[in-house]
């Protein structure tokens, strides 16, 4: 069934009881000027005002009955324009799994490869999807940059500075119900045509996850693209999935089991995305 509200804006509430309950706030609502916690020539970015205990009461609610949730509208219009202008300025890294280690791929690196290498390799990342844990899109660390110092100023830095902020931190605190909450790391991910990502639960104790977030940063998207985030349940069916809808946020308790599906040939161009975890501890290296 062809859908011509592709490109439609609805900021209408809505709710959908079969997933979960969602809602826009009003923008003069929703919506707080973080500028306390970013630098001034960075310029200030916007993030979403979670105060409404309504609202509380109901994004805590289908966290704590399903494990995860889905909440649109989360940024401002010109906010979440300008992260994805600037996800798609990157100097993207192509992310496998081998047999031994976890590669990034330099673009001039992939483009240096031979035809036949790249069919190669192509296989061999196939090969290890078939049967097993695997993924291949391209990827922007931007908490590894940050705890290392080296994260250029601009709006992801602002961006991972507001995650990190007392005043983000206890609204997420507020809107999970778990107190635990000590910081976020992120990454930008970009799926493109073929790219994928292999079920998975996120569990690794030793990383403090307590849950997982992706903020979709895709203006045009259908569910037949592809690169749906998909829930698995225990008899192996998808139990439920989540089209990357612009500017919305999807939160999901660690461990459970999801995957994100193949991205079609004929998706019109690729789902950008800010993706990481909620952690409990705070690493080493991150600086305050």
């Amino acid at each position: 069934m062809s859908d011509d509200r592709l490109d439609r804006r609805d900021d209408r509430p809505w709710r959908s009881e079969a997933l979960v309950t969602v809602w826009p706030l009003a923008p003069d609502r929703a919506i707080t000027r973080l500028s306390s916690i970013i630098s001034s020539d960075t310029g200030a970015l916007l993030a979403p005002s979670l105060s409404d205990s309504r609202v509380i009461a109901q994004v805590r609610g289908v966290l704590a009955r399903g494990g995860r949730v889905h909440v649109p509208d989360v940024f401002s219009q010109p906010a979440a324009q300008q992260l994805y202008e600037a996800c798609r300025e990157l100097d993207w890294k192509l992310v496998f799994r081998g047999a031994r280690t976890n590669y990034d791929f330099a673009a001039k690196d992939v483009s240096a490869l031979e035809v036949g290498q790249k069919e190669a390799l192509l296989d061999s990342i196939h090969a290890q999807a078939s049967s097993g844990f695997q993924y291949l899109y391209d990827s922007y660390r931007i908490s590894d940059f940050a705890e290392a110092g080296t994260l250029e100023r601009g709006p992801l830095a602002s961006f991972f500075n507001a995650l990190n902020s007392d005043t983000m931190l206890a609204r997420l605190r507020a809107l999970t119900g778990d107190d635990r909450i000590a910081y976020l790391d992120a990454q930008a991910t970009r799926f493109r045509p073929g790219h994928f990502l292999t079920a998975h639960d996120d569990h690794q104790p030793d990383k403090h996850r307590l849950y997982a977030y992706v903020l979709n940063l895709t203006p045009v998207w259908r569910a037949d693209f592809g690169g749906l985030l998909m829930f698995i349940g225990d008899d192996g069916h998808i139990a439920e999935a989540y089209t990357p809808r612009w500017n919305a946020l999807n939160i999901l308790r660690v461990p459970q089991p999801h995957a994100v599906s193949v991205v079609a040939p004929f998706a019109r161009g690729a789902r950008y995305s800010i993706t990481g975890w909620m952690r409990s501890k705070k690493p080493a290296l991150a600086r305050s």
